[in-house]
């Protein structure tokens, strides 16, 4: 019940937390004509703040800098603009000679065998409509003695009413490009007033968190920004030389194309590679133009993918590949395919909200790249699983960056008393105290840790009451040869001889407890091992920890009472004590 009442609360926010943002994301998408043109403006005055801050430290007043950062941006926008407009122009030309070759293509194909229903079907409908735009094209006289055909004079639109629907296309989407550049313009004069307006309703009390949430997420956003674009130009240049050796019309338009659409998450790089490769099998005679074009995306895009990106990225984005999958699926269910471009930095801006304020946690939780869970809860839920793969995979990992102690120290004893805490509230069953147990110790062995020498270990940890008791003796008695001390373990066997019980030749024997404070019962067991190994040193070994609580101590004394030399409370406590009392 306990565990309960303290995960409701947390739960019942959690819904409220997704309601809210359920609702937020249908006002954004059905007042996107509001919001899109600001969220557009708030990404580019991210990319413009560098330099603008740049220009103020040559010594230019503000308006001055902002002006100049704009205009200059403007000027580059303009001229990518036009450049790609006159390449579609020229491009335009040469449409109407792509049939006949595509028609001659598939023919070759028909004529090698490669007859099918698809094929002739293609090739059908573009010889009628190559012989329908003959026949438009074409004026043949009339033929005599036809009869007169009846002519319908229809006026057409007066120039004024044209001009007046040409205005009410444009005025919109001129609109929005006006609002975008008035926005950028007063958010980069006023971002220092903005800066702390925001700190002030998100979070006044604590300025320190509140200003590195802004420094983060600018410059996480900012470098988001430049690295894509040096990726993309890095993409773009041998695209378009190696598209203009093979031969492929208006390599420099798909060169700009690729550049700009591979900044629209997964399905950028497919579009820019699709045309030019159809104009490679389209406009260029022979097979070998194609199988060129396929091969150059597929060699650019491999290194761009494994070598460019993975250098230049060296500050990540923050966020998973999962999420960012999702949150473009998400933006682009809300504001279309400006959505779908600006999916990325806008979902990195929430995620550095959720890893700096408490209210905003889910969006870190949802669409961060670190781990949700802390190490010893992902390994308890392994060890549940029975995944033992997964289990060693992270002990292997844990390795990898610290030592053998540590790894028992921050992330296996903490993950056993996360197990003993369920099974003191009744939620572990037989089974699957057996299931961890097993995981546990199999994960154990097959950790690299030099095993005591040939013989008997003088240390033997034996498991006090239950099976999980049995995988902490393990790990003590690996954690001990780890730290010098020669030592091995073994489950409890009560009512077992000596020799049986693995208890000939040991110096000491360990009762190791993850409960800090067991039973009378359980603490009986000290008297039968002081009468099965005389000669031993008695020791018990608990585990204290925030999950399982501390020990009490009576218990302590009571330990010592039914024959206990030493008990110590930690693991860590374990070497010393063995020392101490002559055991290790």
């Amino acid at each position: 019940m306990p565990a309960t009442e303290a995960t409701g609360p947390a739960r019942r926010l959690s819904l409220v937390q997704v309601a809210a943002i359920a609702g937020i994301g249908a006002v954004l998408h059905l007042a996107q004509d509001l919001f899109l043109p600001v969220a557009l403006a708030i990404l580019i005055t991210f990319a413009l703040a560098p330099l603008v801050t740049r220009l103020r430290r040559t010594g230019l007043p503000d308006l001055p800098a902002v002006l100049t950062a704009v205009a200059v941006s403007s000027v580059m926008l303009a001229a990518f603009v036009l450049a790609v407009a006159s390449q579609l122009n020229q491009l335009a030309g040469t449409l109407p000679t792509l049939q006949s070759n595509i028609i001659a293509k598939i023919e070759t194909l028909q004529a090698t065998g490669s007859d099918s229903a698809l094929l002739a079907r293609i090739t059908g409908t573009l010889s009628a409509v190559n012989a329908e735009i003959s026949a438009a094209t074409a004026t043949p006289d009339a033929a005599p003695g036809s009869a007169p055909v009846q002519v319908q004079i229809v006026e057409s639109s007066k120039p004024a009413e044209l001009l007046q629907e040409l205005v009410l296309m444009l005025v919109s989407p001129v609109a929005a490009v006006g609002l975008v550049f008035v926005l950028v313009i007063f958010m980069l004069l006023e971002r220092d007033e903005l800066r702390d307006r925001f700190i002030r309703l998100v979070g006044a009390s604590d300025l320190h968190r509140t200003a590195q949430v802004l420094e983060e997420a600018g410059s996480r956003v900012s470098k988001y920004l430049l690295v894509q674009l040096l990726v993309n130009i890095i993409y773009a240049v041998p695209i378009g030389l190696g598209l203009w050796l093979i031969g492929v019309p208006n390599a420099s338009l798909w060169a700009m194309l690729t550049l700009v659409l591979r900044f629209v998450p997964y399905i950028g790089s497919i579009l820019s590679a699709a045309f030019p490769i159809f104009l490679s099998f389209a406009a260029l005679p022979g097979w070998a133009p194609l199988a060129w074009a396929i091969a150059l995306f597929v060699v650019v895009e491999l290194v761009t993918s494994n070598v460019v990106e993975p250098w230049l990225y060296g500050s990540r984005t923050g966020l998973s590949p999962l999420a960012i999958i999702l949150s473009a699926v998400i933006w682009t269910w809300i504001w279309g395919t400006a959505g779908l471009v600006l999916s990325t930095p806008l979902t990195v801006c929430l995620v550095v909200l959720g890893r700096h304020i408490p209210q905003f946690e889910l969006f870190d939780v949802l669409f961060g790249d670190r781990p949700v869970l802390p190490p010893e809860a992902r390994l308890y839920h392994r060890l549940l699983a029975a995944d033992e793969v997964e289990a060693v995979e992270m002990a292997e990992e844990a390795l990898d960056s610290a030592a053998l102690a540590s790894f028992h120290t921050t992330t296996l004893w903490p993950a056993l008393a996360l197990a003993e805490r369920d099974l003191d509230r009744g939620r572990l069953t037989l089974a699957q105290q057996d299931r961890i147990a097993e995981t546990l110790q199999s994960v154990i062995a097959t950790l690299d840790v030099p095993g005591p020498p040939e013989g008997v270990a003088p240390v033997l940890c034996l498991g006090g009451r239950t099976r999980l008791d049995d995988a902490f003796a393990a790990s003590l008695a690996q954690s001990l040869t780890d730290a010098g001390i020669p030592a091995s373990a073994a489950p409890r066997r009560a009512r077992l001889p000596a020799e049986e019980a693995g208890l000939e030749g040991r110096t000491a024997v360990v009762l190791c407890f993850l409960d800090p404070n067991p039973s009378r019962v359980s603490l009986m067991h000290l008297r039968r091992l002081a009468a099965a190994a005389p000669g031993a040193r008695l020791g018990v070994a608990l585990l204290q920890d925030p999950a399982t609580g501390t020990t009490r101590p009576e218990k302590r004394d009571e330990a010592l009472t039914l024959g206990a030399t030493f008990v110590a409370l930690t693991p860590k406590d374990l070497p010393r004590a063995l020392s101490e009392t002559g055991g290790g």
